[in-house]
Parts: structure tokens; C-alpha cells; sequence
């Protein structure tokens, strides 16, 4: 397969407390034929359990969702941009991955 009909990779960014938002997101890029790279959403039960190291672990995980990215999406309603999702995107900018917001920053 050429590198000009491989689908577009995506990866979605942004607070996990819109879990609903990046599901919908997920879907909606899939079905128009991306490859979806998200983070991992736990439930609030499953959240407690997770550690400071395990967390700092799990941020660098998504940097590296990044980079193998084409693009990134920030699923941010009502424009909320919390600081590991600016984290993120500082970090896409200075690889030159594009960034695009599903609302108005």
C-alpha cells in the first residue's frame, strides 16, 4: 500500500471527563475510514486505583499516540483546555503535527 492510500491516523486529545465526546469522535472517524490512536478512559471506580507514577506513565504513553498521529483532534466543548490536554498539544505543535479542535478555543 502506498504511503498516499494509507487511511489518516488520528489521535484524540483532550480531558477524559468528555469520555462520551471522544467516543463519538472515535466513531465518527472511524466510520469515515481513520485510524483512531485514544486515550485510555477508565471508570471513576478504576480511575482511584491509578497512581501519580501510573498517571505521569500513561501521559507519556499518549505523547507517544502523537507521534505516530497525522493529526491531532482535541475534543474540547465549550472550549475547555485542561493542562495535560495543553500539555499535549504544545507537544504536537513542536513536532509539526497539525491540531484541530472539535469546538472554538
Amino acid at each position: 500500500m502506498a504511503p498516499s492510500d494509507r487511511p489518516e491516523i488520528v489521535c484524540i486529545c483532550g480531558s477524559t471527563r468528555f469520555a462520551r465526546e471522544m467516543q463519538e469522535a472515535t466513531r465518527d472517524l472511524t466510520l469515515a475510514g481513520a485510524i483512531v490512536l485514544a486515550p485510555a478512559v477508565f471508570a471513576p471506580d478504576e480511575a482511584q486505583d491509578i497512581g501519580r507514577e501510573q498517571k505521569a506513565a500513561l501521559g507519556a504513553l499518549h505523547l507517544h499516540r502523537i507521534d505516530l498521529a497525522d493529526r491531532v483532534l482535541v475534543v474540547n466543548p465549550d472550549g475547555y483546555l485542561g493542562e495535560s490536554t495543553r500539555r499535549e498539544i504544545a507537544h504536537a505543535r513542536a513536532t509539526d503535527t497539525p491540531v484541530t479542535f472539535t469546538d472554538p478555543v
